[in-house]
């Protein structure tokens, strides 16, 4: 057994966060929309405004946070660390200064660290949410902090 690395499991109903800039928005309504018969299997939840409109415009249950500059971004990353979403949607511009660009770069880093995966475009988004792996269980292995810190704590 290789103590630095922990297996998890995302399970069969995902736990997905969807988060969308203000300029894309439409593009992540009109996915959803798309996509809904696959959606509507899974657990959503998302950054303030666009959970709410994603609601409003096609009926899916999705689970409002804060906005992200009022720090929905930063709420979706601990649930991240928790355990508690295990797949991400986001629909970034690239093209646009946002005034909370740390906060989407701490998400965006947390997801990798915790191996989640991650869609910042509707090309990617579209592979992973036709993907087999949507259907099933899902086992993949992450750093074991506590092992680390225990280290680190015995090393320092």
């Amino acid at each position: 057994m290789n103590e630095e690395f922990l297996t998890l499991t995302i399970g069969k109903q995902k736990n997905i966060a969807l988060i969308a800039h203000d300029s894309k928005k439409p593009e992540l309504i009109s996915w959803c929309e798309e996509h809904k018969d696959v959606l509507k299997n899974h657990f959503l939840c998302g950054t303030g405004t666009t959970a709410r409109m994603i609601t409003d415009k096609t009926g899916l249950p999705v689970k409002g946070y804060n906005s992200g500059p009022l720090g929905g971004d930063q709420q979706i990353g601990a649930r991240i660390v928790e355990g508690r979403i295990d797949f991400v949607i986001f629909f970034s511009d690239p093209l646009t200064a946002q005034p909370h660009d740390p906060d989407v770069k701490a998400l965006l880093r947390i997801a990798q660290v915790y191996d989640i995966p991650i869609a910042n475009n509707r090309a990617t988004a579209d592979f992973m949410i036709t993907s087999s792996l949507m259907d099933q269980e899902y086992d993949h292995q992450v750093v074991n902090f506590r092992r680390n810190i225990e280290h680190r704590a015995n090393t320092l």
